[in-house]
């Protein structure tokens, strides 16, 4: 993983795409680094009989990237900046053994993402089947002090983006799909 995902807090925008081809334009003119192009990510979240992680804000994904080959192990919460992931060789292995410890299979998802990075920061644009395009606007830190000033700064990207406020979305992949099924 890049410098880019390091550390166990990150501040982050999720945007709705109203389109994605205006949005894509509009970052290109601002000569992002590729990180990737088009992966195809399957997430396979866990949890315990009674959803305690989920009760309790927090979760724990396994997720691998096609044609990419990365694969991590991300665990968010319970606050809603702190996220690490770390990467990990076996996906398949990594899931046996949380079904081993007793955790579920509680749900699956799938999507199409690029990567980009523009200075320090990290621009991801996401397609759900059924839930639409995406734009997340991120930096990972382990500098808890920095997060408020990393907000503003990912707002006044955003807005450079041509992103709008009535474009938030604050709720995760996993919260939408879950109302969606």
């Amino acid at each position: 993983m890049t410098e880019h995902f390091k550390g166990k807090y990150e501040v982050e925008l999720k945007y709705r795409l109203t389109s994605k081809t205006q949005f894509l334009s509009y970052l290109q003119a601002m000569n992002p680094e590729v990180m990737l192009e088009d992966n195809l990510e399957h997430d396979c979240y866990f949890d315990c009989v009674g959803n305690p992680l989920k009760n309790q804000n927090k979760s724990v994904c396994i997720r691998n990237m096609q044609p990419s080959g990365i694969k991590l192990w991300i665990v968010k919460g319970p606050e809603a900046d702190r996220c690490e992931a770390v990467n990990i060789t076996d996906s398949d292995k990594a899931k046996s053994m949380l079904l081993t410890m007793g955790f579920n299979l509680v749900l699956e998802l799938r999507k199409t993402r690029s990567i980009y990075f523009i200075g320090k920061f990290h621009a991801t644009v996401d397609h759900l089947e059924g839930l639409g395009d995406f734009a997340e606007l991120a930096i990972m830190t382990d500098d808890e002090s920095m997060l408020e000033q990393y907000k503003q700064e990912l707002l006044e990207l955003a807005a450079k983006l041509r992103l709008t406020d009535a474009q938030l979305e604050s709720r995760s992949y996993r919260e939408m799909q879950t109302l969606q099924g």
